[in-house]
This record gives structure tokens, C-alpha cells and sequence, in this order.
């Protein structure tokens, strides 16, 4: 699961969902399921059935003739030496977090500003991930950090074990290269933690019996002194176990020298209260739920918005001068407002300005904003067009920002920018072309959903593909949470796919964020079918114009985008040809129940409420199976570690197709979490397993002629 990056400041962990729901799973109503046994993460009995179900996929996919070089073109993708190192600009330096053959779980490490721009950066280890996990005996996968601003040479590093969302926490010296002698070292736990000074953390973590929420987020804050063992901890804010994603503090600075330390309690997924710490107590601040703030500039705080708030519509950026959200006496002053048509993807702040990244009509673009005595003034920056354009870098110490440009077939590009001027951006490096993109074109269409509402969706084809429904296609969706899905380089799915003759979907289906909040709100909950019919929608538009044909039509997608595969199967089995269902959720009368599952009923409602309840009945793909219906046979995969929508769903549904004799593949990884992608191995893994399959129920026994 994911959120709009607005949303993203209340929890170190971001939508970091966590599992641990063996206790859930015991205190549960029972039921007549009878794969509840599988829910079981970790028992040997479950890991049994997994064992024996992966040796009879594997061998169906891997000893296809195919699967060897989609691994090997995959991973050359992967580890290459020539992809783009995205910069964090950190301690007046450039880092960056790089996998390759290698390394490949990676090395955090470093150059000069100057040294970045270069062809080939001189770059200086910062810290070695393998070498760490061999000398610890661990799997360790970087989850990121956390700087002590503004000098940022103490960090806390996020370490997780084999890919989990639950992470330990350690302090790191940028100066010397190396963990702090007698730092802060926090032990595993789905956690989150702030920089109060040099000697003090505001921390959320599981610090004992009755502080985890029933979704088991950390849900109370505590003050930790350096020295000082956790038990002696001082509380400073307690939320309750009903809160959905739990409590996380944030400190916010600017240029100035301005501070702001925060503290979000998250009641729902999509919002709750937002209060302002000081050593002498909290003060909740009165803005509406999803209402967030994500920076500062100048001494004014930056807020983006899902709910309409005074004169500040849903959707937009709003601003409040420092001394007013002290004061608990807001008066929000519009900074940026979309038109209907439009949405807000990034809100950054560097030194003197804020930078809005946006889309229109699902297409990139970039405004400037700067502080004025009666306001701000913006400036459009200049992007090429039908790409998608992203933050890669800011920092409130400069003005110097990285942005990215990319496309289905046009190789990413970084560009600098110095924001204080009107200079156009310049072309730091690019990616080289990763497959033939020679007469691909890409389109973009609109589908008729069920109410009526257009359905955008891009489409990458050969220009002389015949139109005559026989070209191999690829759909993907994801539908939920006001998460965008926008154009980006295709690379693997371009080498290992369109070069062979295929084509590729993407449809910018409702529950998303590519038109804003009401985008989203459109397929919340009870409304959610909708969502559900413009992904069927749009593959009728498809053969309408004769891209391809139902025999010839294969979708994917994860996590909700899972969910999603699952409902299409069940809902309409004679539309598509091959179905991946990847780390999904699939038993929706029971996802309360499973993994993090409880902190998402406002995405999907409850099924302690009965309009709800009823509803979910109706769309729970795991409920929805039918004996001697026919089916595409799927290919399920997940992994152990999976943390977050965990493994259950995938292993329920795979048994019951088991048990009315349905054809399926299923797959389940040992390593990787929810993203299945610990290392660069298991990624390109992943990825050809996922090709070959399609390339067997779309392509037949060869490859389409290039």
C-alpha cells in the first residue's frame, strides 16, 4: 500500500503497514474457513504446503526455454552499471544508495556536488550492506534515514531483516563513516523517530503490552535521552489501539533557522489530528483530517490538502505563516490550486522555494513558487511533453533541486535546476536506452465506464502491429489509495516485452490520484465497484479498436492492485487470458484480520458494518471463487516476509482454487517483503518468472517474430 506523498510526513515509515497478526489471527471470530490455518505466517505447516506448491511452479516456469534469458536480460537491467544514481542531497554532499552485481544489496555511499555532475562520480562507501549483513548474520535490506537537522551529520539508519517493514534503528556519523560508539540503537519494531537535538528522539515503537494499535502501529511517543534505556523513556502523547496507522512525530525546519516539531495521530489511514509538541506539552491543531503539512519556507508552513479546508479546496497546496500554527490561529492561504483535470503528485521545499509537481490530464508538470511580501509569485517550468516528472532531490539548505523526466519509451533523465532563477533546467544525466523502442507509439485513449465517467489509459504498441485483436498485451491498474500511476520508462518490461511484439496498458482507473482527491473518494468503501468497472472498461475499449482480444489479453498488479487482478478474475474470467496476482489482499471478509489489515478500513470499509460487511461479501475474490467456473489459470505470488498485506491471501486463494480444481501457479519467496525485491537477484527473479508466464498464455510456445 502506498499514500499520496502529502500523507507521507506522519510516519518514518511512511504506509510501511505492519503484520505481526498471529495474535489477531487466535482472538478472531471463528469461522467455517477452512484454510485459516494458512494464515499462520510463519508455521511449519503452512511453510510445508508453500515448499511443496513452489516445486510444482518453478519447474513450469523456470524450465521454459524462455525464462533463462528473460533473467538474464532482467538482471543485466537491474545491475547495470550505466543506470542513473538518484541523489540525496545530504550533509553537503551527495549520496546516493546503489545495487549492482556486487553489491547486491547495496552501498550507501557519497561524493561532492561537483563530483556528481561529473560523466563517472568518484564515489566514497559510506556503509556496505552486504558487508554488514555477512558480519552480523543477517539479511539486511536499507529501509533509509534520518538526519539531525541542520547539520545533518548524525543520522539514524533504517535497517530491515530480509525486506520487513519492521525496522532497527541505528545512529550513523556522516563525518567519520562509520555507527556512533554508544549511539542510539533501537531494536526491531515497526517504528519511527525524530530528531529533537544531538542527545534526544521523539520515538513511536512497541514499548510493551497495550502499545500497539489493533493494526499494531506504534501509537504512543515517548522522549529518549541519549545514555538512556528505553524502559526509562518519558511519554510526551498517547493516541489509543483504535487508531488505524498510529502516532509519529516529525520535526520541520526551513533556512531561516525557523523549527516546528509535530506529532500526527493517524485515526484513519487517510487522516486525524496534527498537534504541535513543545517540552511543555501538545496543542492539536484545528485543520481538517486529511489535511497534512509537508514543509516550510521562510516561516511558512506548507499544507496540502484532500478536504476542502476554509477558502482552500480539496486537492490543493495551502500555506500558514509559521506564528499562526503556533498560535493555534490558522488562517490557510491558497499556494496552489488544480483545476478539475489536475493533481497534485510532490509538494518539496528547498531553501527559498517550493516546488509543486502536478499532472494534467494524467501528463507532467512543474511550478516554481516563491515568497512575497503580499504572497507568492510561481513560474512554470518547461518540461517536455506525454511524460511523467518527479522530485528526485530537495533540500531547505539550497535551492539547487534534482528533478526526473521520464516516459514509457523515453529513457529517464535527471535534470538540475536552481530554483532561485529562471534558468531552465539542465540535463545532469541520462539513462541509456534499455530496449529498441523503434516504431512503438504511444496513445492515449478513454474508455466508457459503467456510470458514464472517461477512463483515460495509455497504450505502447508497434505502429505496424496489424489491428486485428492479435497483438500480445500486458494491462496493468492500481485503483486505490489516491496513488497515481504515471507514465515512466518501461526498461525490463520494454526489453523482455515489447521488443517480442507485445503491447502495454496502463489505465488511470478511479481510486486513484490521477485527477485529485475526488478521484479517489469516487471508489472508496461501498463506492469502490466503480473502480472495478473501469478496469473492465477499458479492456472492452481495447477490443473495440482492435488493439487485442480477450485471448490475447494478460493484467497484472500488487498489493491493492492484487486485490484488483482478483476481482477481475472472478468478476469477469472471459475477459483476459492470463491474470498475475502479486503480494495481494484477496479475503476481504477476513482482511481485518490479516497482516495490517485493520488500518485500511478507510480504503474498504469494515465488515463490522453491516452496508459494508455486505459489500465486501460481494467483491472478496477469495469468496468469489466458483466451483466449474472457468477461470484464466493465474499466477499467485508473494512473499514470507511480506510484512505488510502478508502471505495469507495468496496461499488462501491459491487452496480454494486448489480445492474446486482450478488450474493456478503459485509462488511464494522466502526473502523480500512486501515490495519482492531484497536484492537485484531476486528482483530480476521476479521479473522473468512474471514474463514467462505471460509469455506462455499470450505467446504461445515461441516469442512474437521482432
Amino acid at each position: 500500500m502506498s499514500m499520496r506523498s502529502g500523507l507521507r510526513w506522519a510516519a518514518t515509515i511512511g504506509a510501511g503497514l505492519l503484520a505481526g497478526s498471529s495474535a489477531l489471527a487466535q482472538t478472531a471470530p471463528m469461522t467455517d474457513d477452512p484454510y485459516i490455518w494458512l494464515e499462520d505466517k510463519d508455521g511449519a505447516k503452512p511453510l510445508a504446503w508453500v515448499e511443496a506448491e513452489n516445486a510444482r511452479t518453478l519447474p513450469r516456469l523456470q524450465n521454459d526455454p524462455r525464462y533463462a534469458g528473460f533473467y538474464k536480460e532482467a538482471l543485466a537491467i537491474a545491475s547495470a552499471e550505466d543506470r542513473i544514481p538518484m541523489p540525496e542531497q545530504l550533509y553537503g554532499r551527495i549520496y546516493n544508495f546503489w545495487r549492482d552485481a556486487q553489491h547486491p544489496r547495496g552501498i550507501w555511499r557519497w561524493t561532492t556536488e561537483a563530483g556528481y555532475a561529473a560523466a563517472t562520480p568518484q564515489w566514497t562507501t559510506a556503509l556496505d550492506i552486504d558487508a554488514l549483513g555477512k558480519a552480523e548474520g543477517k539479511q539486511w535490506v536499507w529501509k533509509g534515514s534520518t538526519c539531525l537537522q541542520p547539520e545533518e551529520r548524525y543520522c539514524l539508519v533504517e535497517l530491515s531483516e530480509g525486506g520487513e517493514d519492521a525496522v532497527t534503528l541505528r545512529e550513523f556519523d556522516l563525518q567519520t563513516g562509520q555507527f556512533v560508539n554508544g549511539g542510539f540503537d533501537l531494536p526491531k519494531s515497526k517504528q519511527g523517530a525524530a530528531w529533537i537535538d544531538r542527545d534526544t528522539l521523539l520515538v513511536s515503537r512497541d514499548w510493551g503490552q497495550g502499545t500497539l494499535t489493533n493494526s499494531s502501529y506504534p501509537f504512543v511517543v515517548k522522549l529518549v535521552k541519549r545514555g538512556q534505556p528505553l524502559a526509562a523513556a518519558t511519554e510526551v502523547f498517547r493516541g489509543a489501539p483504535t487508531d488505524q496507522l498510529g502516532s509519529y512525530a516529525q520535526v520541520m525546519t526551513d533556512a531561516a533557522g525557523h523549527r516546528l516539531v509535530l506529532i500526527g495521530r493517524r485515526q484513519q489511514f487517510f487522516g486525524g489530528d496534527t498537534l504541535v509538541w513543545t517540552p511543555k506539552g501538545t496543542r492539536k491543531l484545528d485543520i481538517p483530517g486529511r489535511t497534512q503539512p509537508v514543509g516550510m519556507v521562510d516561516g511558512r508552513v506548507i499544507f496540502e490538502t484532500s478536504d476542502p479546508w476554509g477558502a482552500i479546496p480539496a486537492g490543493a497546496v495551502a500555506w500558514v505563516p509559521l506564528a499562526e500554527v503556533e498560535s493555534g490561529r490558522l488562517n490557510p492561504r491558497v499556494l496552489f490550486a488544480p483545476t478539475p483535470r489536475q493533481a497534485v503528485q510532490q509538494v518539496a521545499t528547498t531553501k527559498d522555494r517550493v516546488i509543486v509537481t502536478y499532472t494534467d490530464n494524467v501528463r507532467g508538470r512543474v511550478s516554481v513558487l516563491a515568497p512575497s511580501a503580499d504572497g507568492w509569485s510561481s513560474r512554470a517550468v518547461s518540461v517536455p511533453e506525454n511524460i511523467a516528472v518527479g522530485v528526485a532531490s530537495a533540500t531547505d539548505r539550497s535551492d539547487l533541486a534534482y528533478l526526473t523526466i521520464t516516459g514509457f519509451v523515453t529513457p529517464t533523465t535527471l535534470q538540475s535546476i536552481d530554483v532561485a532563477t529562471t534558468a531552465a533546467p539542465k540535463t545532469v544525466k541520462a539513462l541509456p536506452a534499455k530496449f529498441d523502442a523503434t516504431g512503438q507509439v504511444v496513445e492515449q485513449f478513454e474508455a466508457t465506464s459503467s456510470d458514464g465517467t472517461k477512463v483515460p489509459y495509455f497504450v505502447v504498441h508497434r505502429r505496424d502491429r496489424p489491428l486485428d485483436g492479435s497483438t500480445p498485451t500486458m494491462m496493468t491498474a492500481y485503483g486505490g489509495f489516491e496513488l497515481s500511476r504515471l507514465p515512466t520508462y518501461l526498461g525490463a518490461t520494454g526489453k523482455l516485452w515489447l521488443e517480442n511484439g507485445g503491447a502495454f496498458v496502463l489505465a488511470n482507473i478511479r481510486g486513484g490520484g490521477e485527477f485529485g482527491p475526488a478521484w479517489h473518494d469516487a471508489g472508496r468503501k461501498t463506492k469502490r465497484q466503480v473502480i472495478y468497472d473501469d478496469f473492465a472498461a477499458v479492456a472492452r475499449d481495447l477490443f473495440a479498436r482492435k488493439i487485442t482480444s480477450a485471448q490475447k489479453l494478460g493484467i497484472y498488479g500488487g498489493s491493492n492492485g492484487g486485490l484488483l487482478m482478483g476481482v477481475e478474475m472472478t468478476q469477469h474470467p472471459e475477459l483476459w487470458k492470463a491474470v498475475t496476482i502479486a503480494v495481494p489482499l484477496l479475503d476481504m471478509v477476513r482482511y481485518q484480520q490479516i497482516a495490517a489489515g485493520a488500518s485500511w478500513e478507510d480504503e474498504y470499509g469494515s465488515i463490522d458494518k453491516p452496508d459494508e460487511a455486505a459489500f465486501l461479501r460481494r467483491i472478496s475474490p477469495y469468496a468469489n471463487l466458483k466451483k466449474g467456473a472457468t477461470y484464466p489459470e493465474p499466477y499467485i505470488w508473494t512473499t514470507t516476509k511480506d510484512d505488510r498485506v502478508g502471505p495469507q491471501h495468496a496461499r488462501k486463494f491459491a487452496a480454494r482454487m486448489k480445492e474446486y480444481g482450478q488450474p493456478y501457479l503459485f509462488y511464494e519467496d522466502t526473502a523480500g517483503g512486501h515490495s519482492g525485491d531484497a536484492d537485484i537477484e531476486q528482483q530480476a527473479r521476479m521479473t522473468a518468472l512474471q514474463m514467462t508466464y505471460f509469455a506462455q498464455k499470450l505467446m504461445g510456445t515461441g516469442v512474437v517474430n521482432k
